[in-house]
């Protein structure tokens, strides 16, 4: 049995390392299609976000995606301002430890539906890209 006495959860740092590498695996034309993303990793949603979302349980909130409206992504003369992901520590971290499911698999899942939220894609979208995405 491995020795599990001096584990560590992973740190913002190590959280936000490894959204980057999911997002890398992820499809070149989806990454294509999203542009510029920058990943911040908080350990919880603010109050104000979790009031907006009405969400009821800081535990509930995994992801959000911050960005410009699709329309407005287009034909502005402005240059547009990369996307962010913010990926909530914690409540992932829950989530990990009750499913047992791989840390890399959840990231790439809140990462793959923040962004398909925000382009409309159907959940059957989202499964295709997370399927290709384990494929690498």
């Amino acid at each position: 049995m491995a020795n599990l006495r001096n584990l560590t959860a992973p740190s913002l740092d190590d959280m936000e390392r490894l959204a980057r590498e999911e997002f890398d695996r992820l499809p070149r034309q989806f990454r294509e299609t999203c542009g510029d993303i920058v990943f911040r990793v908080e350990d919880f949603a603010d109050e104000d976000v979790l009031d907006e979302m009405d969400v009821g349980s800081e535990f509930e909130l995994t992801g959000l995606f911050v960005g410009q409206e699709l329309g407005a992504q287009e034909g502005g003369t402005l240059p547009r301002e990369p996307s962010m992901i913010f990926l909530y520590r914690v409540p992932i971290l829950a989530e990990w430890a009750e499913t047992g499911v791989e840390l890399g698999e959840i990231v790439g899942h809140v990462i793959v539906h923040e962004i398909g939220h925000h382009f409309g894609l159907s959940d059957d979208d989202m499964e295709r890209i997370e399927d290709e995405s384990a494929e690498h």
